[in-house]
């Protein structure tokens, strides 16, 4: 989400919150000492040392092996990331927390300050960026951010050796969960159904119904079985165990039922763990409120789009913004280190996150703790897995598609108008893996047309596909290599031509660049394109009015054939508009409700070109000047406008300037 605000849209998205993290105390969990030292192993690690550790800790700890990879999944799909840590601070395949230890390694926040409402029938004024506020660390974390420090003093282990050495992680997870069971009161057992207290605390110590949540998928994994190659490529196998039935009793004994489900008052799914930190509706003086529009949808207007961000900031720090009413909102935030979902604001309510005042008022807003710029902060699968299961619910309610026109990252949000473009942001990012993200939706991309079909769905190989970014740290910098859902767009078939141009982020008429904040040469998974060219191992698509280029080889396939509807201009139209919302003609508005000037961006569209078609919608203005509710309107239209992918971002063209027709099969 870095970038400024727009200046002249409403209730713009919310400043970047920069790595840090304001906690609140929490007691250690004091835990009898297990001695521990790790397994012996000499010269290049071979494929199937990880399976081995897996199975040397379960037997010292006399944890049952399937439960140890049950969970060690959960947190990390058995990766161990370089010994780079979780966004809350988690190292290796069993996630064992450092958080201090992994956010002094993080710069402290610099955005600039932003202007949360930015529109002009109510002028709101900046809010800072809290700058001071963000870079503070707490005197002491919670304890379910210093996990690693009680598995050292549980194995005998350094920090430094749990951190680093896949296998001694393992051992501090195993020696973990083994001082849980104890703490539940209950023995040993080789029985895995014997052990969901224990997993259920390990990662829910502050939120029971966190823990059940967590527990639950990971006895489901458990159930199922998995086999993966890990991002070190060690092969990992968790053999299925379909008839394993829980042990309910020792859920209720630890507080956590199995059978409850979210408070009625809560939007979210029965098998989450949910919990209410409401966004303040406020009044404060000078005509101002916040931090949010109450509203009456769908009635109303249509619930059509789900956001995807992430926080850039830890859950402490976004949970104490989203209680600030001169801040902004969101509907949803979601932990990292066990997939807790807090709502904040009823789903019928706008609330201010996208940096466009169009798609708020017709989107939910779900933010996932996370940081952008990060490529090895990695997002656990915990948090994938209960993301999953909201939009899943979300979809279900408002009749949303589960497909990337309708979940869309921040990133994909256009800018209002040619001013605002520069000023919006952009995570989720370029390492948000979408394709494990609609694999769990239960939506994969799969290819839907032949060979020769008109449309391709973006969808690279996560770990495999490793283009180069710079900016993570310092501008111009390398970023750590790392699997990405992007592909990289050229203006001729070859790796040395130039990027294409985005015209509205280099108003200069530069080239793109590689900058991991910088959106202008990118197409990323499950988007859907039309095809304008193939040569050999390469695809042109249609891209802000150009064609633009990506490798798509024979066996390495970087997207997937696809057909549906495209936009076309209109014969005898040489060019088209193209615009950053759906707003109605000026005729429609009432007497006292300002026109809102629909300005086209700077990107055109020629006769020839087609554009994936996404949505059809009448225009519409949302307008909520004031706190008395009385006062709110909704503008609707007669203009007609259908959603295309112009670029990394969606855009709007006018059903008066556009043919549709469905592509080639």
């Amino acid at each position: 989400m870095r970038g400024s605000a727009p200046e002249d849209d409403k209730r713009t998205a919310r400043p970047a919150l920069r790595r840090s993290v304001t906690a609140v105390a929490a007691a250690v969990l004091l835990l009898p000492l297990i001695a521990a030292t790790p397994s012996a192993g000499a010269g290049k690690p071979g494929p199937g040392d990880l399976q081995r550790a897996f199975t040397e800790a379960a037997e010292r700890y006399h944890v049952p092996r399937s439960v140890l990879l049950g969970v060690s999944y959960l947190e990390s799909r058995w990766d161990d990331h370089g010994g780079a840590p979780s966004v809350s601070g988690g190292y290796g395949p069993m996630h064992l927390t450092d958080a201090r230890t992994a956010l002094s390694r993080e710069p402290e926040f610099s955005g600039p300050a932003e202007d949360a409402r930015g529109d002009g029938s109510r002028g709101r004024k900046a809010v800072s960026a809290r700058q001071a506020e963000r870079a503070k660390l707490p005197g002491e974390l919670p304890a379910r951010l210093r996990t690693l420090h009680t598995a050292a003093g549980l194995t005998g282990l350094s920090p430094e050796k749990l951190r680093t050495d896949p296998a001694a992680n393992v051992l501090g997870g195993a020696a973990l969960l083994a001082a849980e069971q104890r703490q539940t009161g209950t023995a040993g057992s080789a029985d895995p159904a014997q052990w969901y207290a224990a997993v259920a605390r390990y990662a829910g110590e502050d939120n029971s119904e966190a823990g059940r949540s967590f527990a639950n998928d990971v006895y489901a994994v458990i159930r199922r079985g998995l086999t993966r190659t890990t991002d070190a490529g060690q092969r990992v196998t968790l053999a299925a165990v379909p008839s394993l039935h829980l042990d309910s009793g020792q859920a209720k004994r630890a507080g956590m039922q199995t059978d409850e489900g979210p408070a009625p008052d809560l939007e979210c799914p029965w098998s989450v763990a949910c919990e209410s930190v409401p966004a303040p509706y406020e009044e404060f003086g000078d005509h101002d409120y916040g931090n949010h529009d109450l509203a009456n949808r769908p009635r109303d207007q249509r619930v059509s789009t789900i956001v995807i961000h992430d926080t850039e900031g830890s859950w402490e720090t976004t949970l104490k913004l989203i209680k600030d009413p001169t801040y902004v909102s969101w509907h949803y935030t979601i932990r990292s280190s066990d997939g807790l979902i807090a709502q904040h604001v009823p789903t019928k309510d706008v609330a201010w996150h996208a940096g466009n005042w169009y798609i708020n008022s017709h989107s939910v807003g779900i933010e996932h703790e996370g940081f952008l710029a990060s490529p090895d902060a990695w997002y656990t699968e915990a948090m994938y897995r209960t993301s999953a299961r909201l939009v899943r619910y979300l979809s279900r309610k408002y009749d949303v598609p589960l497909d990337r026109q309708h979940i869309v990252g921040h990133d994909n949000v256009p800018g209002t108008t040619p001013a605002t473009i520069k000023g919006m942001h952009t995570d989720p990012g370029p390492y948000w893996d979408w394709d494990h993200y609609f694999t769990l939706l239960g939506a994969p991309f799969t290819p839907n047309a032949g060979p020769r079909g008109g449309l391709v769905t973006i969808r690279p190989h996560y770990g495999q596909n490793r283009p180069d970014y710079t900016g993570c740290t310092k501008p111009g910098e390398p970023c750590a290599s790392h699997g990405s859902a992007a592909v990289r767009l050229y203006t001729a078939p070859d790796e040395h031509a130039p990027l294409v141009r985005d015209i509205g982020l280099h108003p200069d008429g530069s080239d793109s660049t590689i900058d991991v904040n910088d959106t202008g040469a990118r197409a990323s998974t499950g988007q859907r394109f039309a095809v304008a060219e193939r040569a050999g191992d390469w695809t042109a698509i249609w891209y802000l009015g150009q064609r633009a280029w990506f490798r798509n080889p024979a066996g390495a396939r970087t997207a997937v054939n696809s057909r549906g509807l495209v936009a076309t201009p209109k014969d005898g139209r040489a060019e088209i508009p193209v615009y950053g919302r759906a707003y109605p003609e000026k005729e429609a508005y009432p007497a006292g409700v300002p026109y809102q000037a629909v300005t086209p961006l700077p990107y055109k569209i020629t006769a020839g070109q087609e554009y994936a078609v996404g949505d059809r919608m009448r225009g519409d203005y949302f307008y909520a000047p004031t706190f008395d509710v009385s006062q709110h309107t909704v503008v609707r239209g007669n203009d007609v406008y259908y959603e295309i992918q112009l670029g990394h971002r969606v855009g709007y063209v006018r059903a008066d300037d556009v043919d549709i027709r469905r592509s080639d099969a």
